[in-house]
């Protein structure tokens, strides 16, 4: 079995093909790509692997956009450090999804999933490829996304790096902008949520925030975090003690 393996960190994906061979010896390496750029330049003169691990967050963006540019017709495994609500729409369509760090377990049964499916159902997998693709495009959103407000008698669009947060107020969800407006969205908070992108974070089930729009994170009893924002906002932001890792990591990530 072929694989090619996209990743931008050297070690990692060094990390990744020797676990992979303990797991099935014989796996053939194709390549290893580092870029968007140098993805898309080698999927245009060589032959496809039978099975891609791809890494999400390249140096020059998402890997995503290779699929858009080259037509790719082998299932791929995306490997990243970023669970996001795409993943379940990704993992019902047959293709799987490994958070780092790697588990071997993990690794394992999902080229055990990769055979079967090839066997059993080679048809689906290419029409269930491109169902995942499409929902896996969401995280695109986060460069050049909008969202349609209404404002009066008119629609506008807004584009998400305008927005500092999204937050639920009388079980009505309302878009808070960094010039200080706020409108009313017909949205659910979750319907929200798959749009947006990794610079957003789900802290609680009332807040939606923008990574720009976090002025510090605060030390709150007991072991939670306490969200001040860089613009006015007279409600508490909570980040309970089972988000707290998760979302320091979040902001610390370029």
């Amino acid at each position: 079995m072929k694989i090619i393996i996209i990743e931008d960190e050297a070690l990692v994906a060094e990390d990744l093909y020797s676990t992979l061979i303990q797991i099935k010896p014989d796996i053939e390496l194709q390549a290893i790509l580092s870029s968007v750029s140098e993805s898309i330049e080698y999927f245009s003169s060589h032959p496809q692997p039978d099975l891609i691990f791809s890494d999400i967050q390249l140096g020059d963006g998402l890997s995503f956009e290779i699929f858009n540019h080259i037509k790719i017709n082998v299932p791929i495994i995306f490997c990243t450090a970023f669970d996001d609500y795409a993943i379940e729409a990704f993992q019902t369509n047959g293709i799987d999804y490994v958070l780092k760090p790697y588990d071997k377990n993990v690794l394992d049964k999902a080229i055990q999933k990769y055979s079967l499916l090839k066997t059993a159902l080679a048809k689906d997998i290419i029409q269930q490829y491109d169902v995942a693709m499409q929902a896996l495009n969401t995280y695109k959103l986060q460069e050049t996304g909008t969202f349609m407000i209404k404002h009066r008698d008119r629609y506008l669009p807004v584009g998400l790096d305008k927005i500092a947060m999204f937050y639920l107020e009388d079980e009505v969800c309302r878009l808070y902008l960094f010039s200080g407006k706020i409108y009313f969205i017909p949205d659910t908070l979750e319907e929200v949520e798959s749009k947006t992108g990794l610079n957003f974070f789900r802290v609680n089930r009332q807040f939606l925030i923008n990574k720009e729009a976090v002025k510090e994170a605060l030390e709150y009893f007991p072991r939670k975090l306490k969200i001040l924002l860089t613009l006015p906002f007279d409600k508490e932001i909570i980040v309970s003690k089972e988000k707290k890792t998760k979302l320091l990591k979040w902001l610390n990530d370029a």
